[in-house]
């Protein structure tokens, strides 16, 4: 099959396009034909070396793979050859307590497609069969490419871990990435007001037409004045944060008292630092999170399947044009999700 893989760990330079042996359907697994597969900042930080992820070598990335299935490993009957089918980016183990229980994101062998086991950068692509689940709606390969991680990860920060609630106020940072568009979102599904940050001016209507009531460019706006000047001077109720350094520390001072800040990543740096002041004064909560439950995705999905929530697709990149298309991440152009598309 064609691939783009890496065997050593760096900047896009070391993404190859070439053949790669086609994955064969083991156990309880089945080999899904990939007709589309999102890019993710997971994607950057596997290909870069973050300590601690130790993919397989030569490796394939791809989080987020939709397709047909054309082949099933023996004990597989819930899909056959020929469905059509989102995968569930989610692994586990599926027999610990938390995974019994439908939290299968915090099971102790939890890990994402595409960071330790080869991903959907690739014509193939072998999965756990469980992880199979049926298409949503009459979506295009693009569109449903555009859903299982971003908006999985939005959804269990806004909902399970912020419990936000209509009428409340949320500061969305970075309306321009996936899970900042997702965020969105959802956040108006719930009833919320939604205010956001964009690096240029023009992304402000793009913010504007996913649901967002203020925006703000961070590169020319104080984006905790511009919140508290939004809320007359109260703060906003949640933060979805997902940058690090100056950005989380200056996101809590954006916060009134009770307020929640979330963060799944570290796009700028893996570190920061607070203010503890403004976190025991206001009686802050700092709350971390990754991905979400398969029972989780599977509402999205059909909220998806209803219309009620949109992926939003920047552009699709042909797989052999896979660095221009991680250049494209890097260097903050798109505007919600960039794809790979076999």
């Amino acid at each position: 099959m064609k691939a783009v893989y890496f065997d050593r760990c760096g900047g896009p330079e070391v993404l190859r396009h070439g053949e790669r042996p086609d994955p064969v359907a083991r156990e309880g697994e089945a080999v899904v034909r990939v007709r589309a597969c999102g890019i993710n900042h997971l994607d950057l930080w596997v290909r870069a070396g973050l300590p601690g992820l130790e993919p397989e070598m030569p490796h394939i990335l791809g989080n987020d793979v939709v397709g047909e299935i054309v082949a099933v490993g023996p004990g597989v009957t819930h899909v056959t050859v020929g469905d059509r089918t989102l995968v569930n980016p989610a692994l586990s183990c599926g027999v610990c307590t938390a995974c019994a229980t439908g939290d299968n994101h915090l099971c102790r062998s939890y890990d994402v497609l595409g960071r330790r086991r080869n991903g959907g950068y690739a014509e193939l692509v072998s999965v756990p069969a469980v992880n199979c689940l049926p298409f949503p709606g009459s979506l295009s390969w693009e569109e449903a490419a555009a859903v299982p991680l971003v908006f999985l990860t939005a959804w269990h920060m806004l909902v399970t871990r912020a419990h936000v609630a209509p009428g409340e106020d949320v500061l969305v940072i970075g309306a321009g990435s996936g899970v900042g568009s997702a965020a969105i979102q959802i956040a108006r599904l719930i009833g919320a007001r939604v205010m956001t940050t964009v690096g240029s001016d023009d992304k402000i209507e793009f913010a504007k037409s996913l649901g967002a009531e203020r925006v703000v460019n961070y590169r020319t706006q104080d984006f905790v004045e511009e919140a508290k000047t939004w809320t007359a001077k109260r703060g906003v109720d949640v933060v979805i944060e997902h940058i690090g350094g100056e950005t989380l520390e200056r996101s809590t001072y954006a916060l009134t008292r009770l307020g929640t800040l979330v963060s799944i990543g570290s796009h700028d740096t893996h570190w920061g630092r607070l203010d503890l002041r403004h976190v025991y004064s206001k009686n802050l909560k700092i709350v971390g999170t990754n991905l979400g439950s398969i029972l989780e995705l599977r509402t999205i999905l059909d909220y998806v399947a209803d219309g009620r929530l949109k992926p939003v697709v920047d552009r699709a990149f042909p797989l052999k044009d896979a660095r221009a298309a991680v250049q494209h991440v890097l260097d903050r152009k798109n505007k919600g999700k960039v794809l790979v598309i076999p």
